[in-house]
Formats: C-alpha cells, structure tokens, sequence
C-alpha cells in the first residue's frame, strides 16, 4: 500500500517517470509485499515464429495516461525512455492513433519467449495488461549417424536427433523406388541387412511451423560375389570370339579367367578389359586349340564365385551362286486354234525352278513344283498352255548345308 500511495502522490505532483517506475515496482516479484500477488488469469497470447518480427499490442486510456513495459524481472520502457540495451525492440503506434502503445521485437529469438507486461499508469491506480509471447521454431536436425559400412547380415541402428517447438516428430524412410517408411523415432534398427536395404536413409523432422527438416545416411552393405551372367557366342575358324561374365559384388569384384585349369593372361591375340562388375574375355583369329570350356572367377575379400562356358566351333556355309538368272521372262509363242490358225505372241512368266546341287561332279536333283496359272495369259475353258520349267543351277563347293 505505501508503494501505491507513492505512486498516486507522484501522479499528482507530476512526476510521471516517478510515478511509472514506483507502478513497475507492483508488478516486480522482489516489490511485491508478503501475500500480495498479480491477477494473471486474464493473460493474452502472442504466437510469432522464430526469425519474425512480434508485436505485442497495448493501448493508453487517454492522452494523459503513461505505459512501461517489463520482460519478467526487467524494465524495457519506461513511458518513451528506453531502458532495454536490445536494439531489436522499440515502441510503435498507429498512424493517427495516440493510444497505442505497443513493443515490437524484431527477429524473435526463443530467449524472447514469456511473459510480458504493460503497465498503463493514470491519475488513479496503474492497470498492468499481460501478454504471453510464444516464440515457435521450425524443425532443425542437429545430429545424425554418419555414414556407415557393414558387411551383409550386420545389425545396424541409426539415429537422428533435432530441436524445434513444438517438439518435431522424426521419421525413416528408405531412398528407393519404394520409398519403404519405417516408424516413427529418433532410432532406426535394421536387424540382419541385406543388400538390397543398402542405400540412402532419410531423416525427416516436422513440426507445424515450416516444412520438414531433412538429412541422409549412406548406408553400404559388402557381400561376396555372385555371377548373375555368362554368355558366350559359337564361332568358326579365324574369326573373334567374345565371352562376357557379369557379377554383382561390394566391393567391386576382381576377375580371372581360365581354360581348363591354366589361367588366361592378355597377349597372342587375347585380350581381357574388366569394368566394376563386367569383364569380357576377346579371343581374336579363333584356332583349334582355342576351342573348349572358359571359366571365369570373381572375387573381392569376402568371397569367391566362378561360372563356366563352352567355346564351341561353328561351321559356316559357303557361299553360293546361281548359275542361271534367278528372274526374268522367256518369250513363248503359241497356237489357239479357233476354228482357224491364228498366231498369238505372248510372254509366259516363270512359275517354277528346278535346282542342281552338285558336289565332286555328282548331282543330286530336287524335283520342281510348278503351279500352271493361265489366267495372265487369258486362256480360258480347254486351251493348252505349255508351261516351260526354268533350271536355277547352283554351283556349291559343299554339300552340307544351302542358303
């Protein structure tokens, strides 16, 4: 009671910056007497997001009266004295309008989060109006696991841990054309990883203030070689033969090759290029001796694999040439006896061939099919049509297989 008549005797006398600070007094944990204490059942709320600008609104009841503003234990303002050292906050009113006596705070931070005051003092007792600034913050990952490599069948656990208010809800999920999600938690257990759970994890953090807050973990899973592909291509004498052998493998596998039991270095017209996880074996002038099974080895530290192929000769047909002219017309004339002779001259399309194939002076005949068709030739009812079969002769030097 002795601070709020100090207060009223200032107010008179006219020392209105007495008169604010004695009124801040009243609402200052350390002023405030034995058992006496501030009504905070009508405190408003003001929600402004970390980085932005907070405007905590307050409003004089008259032109005469005076405002202060506190921070918990601290004055900010005491009428237009500012009494703060932050540069961020100021006092700012409407255009036109005297009343408004309101504490702006530029690039709110979360040590601005809490209980404001403003202090209206008049001629009679001061009327305290207390805001609650709630400083939110978007979701932001601080740490997480760095990237790892086990070998297949490993357990593996994961963490990720962010700050944000309100508090952000974690989530995992695997970078792949599934996107496969997994609970949600700041820990991610794999137990026994394959390798097809390699690859890129995702943290995400998410609150309702911004967007989710993301970071990745590389994870790579080592397993022992195993040939998924072996292919190989018959070919004749003196040509290239190509044999491939495909492995998958982390690490990247090294590859041999052998014929039998003898392994196969580059050299004498053998050459071998190996890529991460392919290698291709060339086999130029193919001989004889070349011929039979290859096998190739793939091998990295945690194991070995090995596929084998067959080389096998091919033998390629000859070449072939007709003898006669494979097309063309030969000109026919013919009678259509009519009740008198009249001479018709026509051309008569070849309908059938008849081949030879002949080896070491023997022949060998291949009875021809011929389709008789005298509708080119507009005959009609009885009439004769001699229809000459052409011979195609064709000269082979093998008798093994035609082209």
């Amino acid at each position: 009671m002795d601070i709020m008549i100090a207060v009223q005797d200032a107010c008179v006398s006219g020392q209105w910056l007495t008169a604010i600070i004695l009124s801040l007094c009243c609402f200052l944990p350390s002023c405030l007497p034995a058992g006496q204490t501030v009504d905070y059942s009508s405190v408003e709320s003001v929600v402004s997001r970390q980085g932005d600008t907070a405007l905590l609104r307050c409003y004089l009841l008259d032109g005469i009266s005076k405002g202060a503003w506190l921070n918990r234990s601290s004055i900010i303002f005491a009428g237009n004295d500012k009494w703060s050292v932050d540069p961020r906050v100021s006092i700012v009113s409407s255009v036109g309008d005297k009343h408004e006596y309101s504490l702006q705070i530029q690039k709110v931070d979360v040590t601005d989060d809490g209980q404001y005051t403003c202090s209206i003092q008049s001629e009679r007792n001061p009327r305290p109006k207390l805001l609650n600034l709630i400083v939110k913050v978007p979701p932001k990952i601080y740490d997480i696991s760095s990237d790892i490599t086990v070998n297949e069948g490993s357990n593996v656990s994961l963490i990720c841990t962010a700050s944000g208010k309100p508090e952000p809800t974690i989530s995992w999920r695997h970078i792949t054309p599934l996107a496969r999600k997994y609970d949600s938690g700041e820990y991610l257990n794999i137990t026994g990883i394959t390798r097809d759970q390699a690859g890129d994890y995702e943290c995400s953090a998410l609150n309702d203030i911004a967007s989710p807050d993301t970071k990745t973990v590389k994870v790579t899973v080592n397993f022992a070689p195993a040939i998924h592909e072996m292919k190989s291509h018959g070919v004749g004498l003196g040509r290239t033969a190509l044999l491939r052998c495909e492995a998958a493998a982390v690490p990247s596998p090294t590859f041999e090759w052998y014929k039998g039991e003898k392994r196969i270095i580059k050299g004498q017209g053998i050459d071998i290029k190996s890529l991460s996880s392919r290698s291709v074996l060339t086999v130029n002038n193919m001989t004889e001796d070349r011929y039979g099974n290859y096998t190739c080895v793939a091998s990295n530290k945690l194991g070995t694999a090995n596929a084998s192929v067959p080389l096998i000769p091919i033998i390629e047909p000859t070449t072939t040439s007709a003898v006669s002219s494979p097309g063309g017309y030969r000109r026919r004339r013919w009678v259509e006896r009519r009740g008198q002779e009249d001479r018709v001259a026509s051309q008569l399309e070849i309908r059938c061939y008849r081949l030879v194939l002949m080896e070491q002076l023997k022949e060998t005949q291949v009875p021809s099919v011929c389709a008789p068709n005298t509708a080119p030739y507009g005959s009609t009812g009885g009439a004769h049509v001699p229809l000459a079969c052409r011979y195609l002769v064709l000269a082979l030097s093998s008798f093994i297989s035609v082209y």
